[in-house]
């Protein structure tokens, strides 16, 4: 078998299997089309492509700079006391210098905790002036920097950008999947930031990680954002075509099943919500690229971001229906 056939096999299959993710998302609305068409007994309406999501924003877009920091070996053994060596030294250590955003923020936080748990004891009254003021200025900066570690922790992390992917397809409304897990996670790492300067509040690097896999299981963000893009054109297609007949003609209209609409609309509050809370909750600067990113598609105030537009479509759509008369049952 050539290489040109196998290519062309595999983008076959990719295109069957994608028409088939595409299908499940459009059913409710092919059917629902079609009811609108068989009470109006009107030619099928026209449907127009749905566009997909922005770009989410590239990694030094969405990053903030921290400086390394950096000591000698004498200076760091001087604050032995403070228990900071082992950490330092397991930081610094191969293992240490390859791990993954997520154990950056955990070890960057434990530091923390220890230099203010050890500057408010009785060690810097042990200390000679010269390591007591590197204790303070050591304390200090890593004060100052820990709200941008758990930025950076949070968007450089793969779970995080997947959940943006632009290689995703709307949710089928009629299965739509269970979100708890998700949400579960983003509000663990809600916690984390909240209590990113509490003594008391302590870390669990499994239980992080655990929650982080769930969102790495599937693009929710994107899929939730496509669904509502999908959900707003397929309203607007059927808004044009009511506005295409007259609402005292004879014709009544069959009555709407929503159920569907409105899970779909219930969890997309809720997780946009949620996304919305842990981006806005933090205390650093938003980088540029993130702000608009969240203006353009994870606002639920913006007019022009997917949320108000679905919303407005809906209302429009639902303002046609009742102008026409519902058809009775039997």
């Amino acid at each position: 078998m050539t290489n040109q056939w196998l290519l062309f096999v595999m983008f076959t299959a990719m295109s069957i299997l994608a028409g088939c993710s595409d299908h499940e998302a459009e059913q409710p609305w092919v059917a629902y089309h079609h009811q609108l068409t068989e009470d109006l007994s009107s030619p099928p309406l026209e449907r127009t492509e749905v566009s997909n999501i922005g770009a989410f924003p590239e990694r030094q877009e969405r990053l903030i700079e921290v400086a390394e920091t950096r000591d000698g070996i004498l200076n760091i053994y001087a604050l032995r006391e403070c228990h900071i060596t082992s950490l330092i030294a397991a930081r610094n250590n191969q293992l240490g210098r390859v791990a993954p955003p997520s154990q950056h923020w955990l070890y960057e936080r434990e530091l923390w905790q220890r230099l203010a748990a050890c500057q408010e004891s009785d060690v810097p009254d042990r200390l000679s002036e010269r390591d007591k003021e590197r204790l303070e200025q050591l304390t200090a900066l890593k004060t100052a920097q820990l709200p941008a570690v758990s930025w950076n922790a949070i968007f450089d992390s793969d779970e995080w950008v997947k959940s943006f992917s632009r290689a995703s397809q709307p949710l089928a409304m009629s299965d739509f999947p269970a979100i708890a897990q998700q949400l579960a996670a983003v509000d663990y790492l809600q916690q984390m930031v909240d209590s990113q300067f509490s003594q008391a509040w302590q870390q669990d690097s499994s239980q992080l990680e655990n929650h982080l896999k769930h969102l790495q299981e599937r693009p929710l963000t994107a899929e939730i954002l496509r669904t509502l893009l999908l959900a707003e054109q397929r309203l607007q297609d059927a808004s044009e075509h009511l506005t295409q007949h007259d609402p005292h003609h004879e014709a009544c209209l069959t009555a709407w099943d929503t159920e569907a609409l409105n899970l779909l609309e219930a969890n997309a509050q809720q997780w946009l919500l949620a996304i919305n809370r842990l981006i806005n909750s933090q205390s650093v600067a938003l980088p540029e690229a993130v702000r608009v990113y969240q203006t353009q598609w994870l606002s639920l105030d913006n007019a022009q971001a997917p949320w108000q537009q679905y919303q407005q479509a809906k209302t429009h759509h639902l303002s046609l229906r009742e102008m026409h008369s519902v058809c009775l049952s039997d």
